[in-house]
């Protein structure tokens, strides 16, 4: 069907998730194939010759080295963040109604781990009376981090679960939360954006790969790379003053809608702008090879 309907440019949104179609990606049914948009990172499939990045992502030298020979189109940004038309309002501080700092993380659980979770209880431990969100089903799981988190000193009824619900639903989990504390080593990517799309600040640690540079690529668009850290017990620090700075965790509650707003995180003109020029540009060096040959 892709030859037949002669398409130029074939995008791959999906890499390695599951229900991905990279064996035909092997065939080349189309001149010119990309990957983009599932996470980023290389498919390592050599028939997809581009990869559409962002700046911040792949600003290291070591992020760049790749198994094949694939180009790298830079954007400025990686995300561009689309509420929806759903209308949620910020609200005000929760820690000041509850008298306790409340941590979340509403990411899939799959991405919660035995060293993430010892270094959520290092920061738990140094605030005092602090509760921690999670999302995720019923199932052992639940008690498996429970289990984890009690032999590092975090008593089972500071972590609360919540299930999965409808999208409208699951933003206004954040009016909960005061803070949210970024995985390891594949960092919040959308969850991130809806958090600070809610008012809720997000404190994250850079790790060695592209998809663990997620948080350091959106804090610092929205003007805001004080909330990365560059080792552990930075992004312990970082998390522990904030807590304790209840003013200031008020301000940029009040503040981070405005500022995604004004920032390319939300600049759909541009990022569409960015994106056809990329593809304008692969087109025009296969239309250049073409003739040369």
């Amino acid at each position: 069907m892709i030859r037949q309907d002669e398409i130029d440019i074939l995008v791959d949104l999906s890499q390695h998730t599951g229900g991905n179609r990279l064996p035909v990606f092997a065939r080349q049914p189309a001149p010119v194939q990309v990957s983009f948009a599932g996470y980023p990172e290389s498919t390592g499939v050599d028939a997809i010759e581009y990869r559409i990045s962002d700046r911040i992502v792949e600003d290291s030298a070591a992020d760049r080295v790749s198994g094949n020979k694939e180009q790298v189109f830079l954007l400025d940004s990686f995300w561009c963040y689309d509420l929806g038309g759903m209308d949620i309002e910020v609200n005000a501080l929760p820690a000041k109604e509850n008298g306790r700092v409340t941590f979340g993380s509403l990411t899939h659980v799959c991405k919660i781990n035995e060293p993430l979770l010892r270094l959520w209880a290092r920061v738990l431990a140094q605030v005092g009376d602090s509760h921690l969100v999670l999302l995720g089903r019923a199932g052992s799981h639940r008690q498996g981090i429970w289990e984890r988190l009690e032999r590092e000193g975090v008593e089972r009824q500071r972590v609360e679960f919540v299930e999965p619900r409808p999208h409208r639903m699951y933003l206004e989990l954040y009016h909960r939360l005061d803070m949210v504390l970024d995985t390891l080593p594949y960092s919040g990517h959308t969850t991130s954006l809806d958090a600070l799309w809610m008012g809720v600040p997000v404190v994250s640690l850079v790790g060695k790969t592209r998809v663990s540079r997620g948080g350091l690529s959106i804090l610092t668009n929205l003007g805001v790379p004080e909330l990365v850290a560059p080792t552990e017990d930075d992004y312990i620090k970082i998390a522990v003053q904030l807590a304790h700075d209840l003013p200031r965790l008020a301000e940029l509650r009040a503040t981070l809608r405005s500022r995604m707003e004004a920032s390319v995180l939300t600049d759909a003109a541009r990022f569409t702008q960015s994106i056809e020029a990329a593809y304008r540009a692969m087109w025009r060096r296969w239309c250049g090879e073409k003739v040369d040959a």
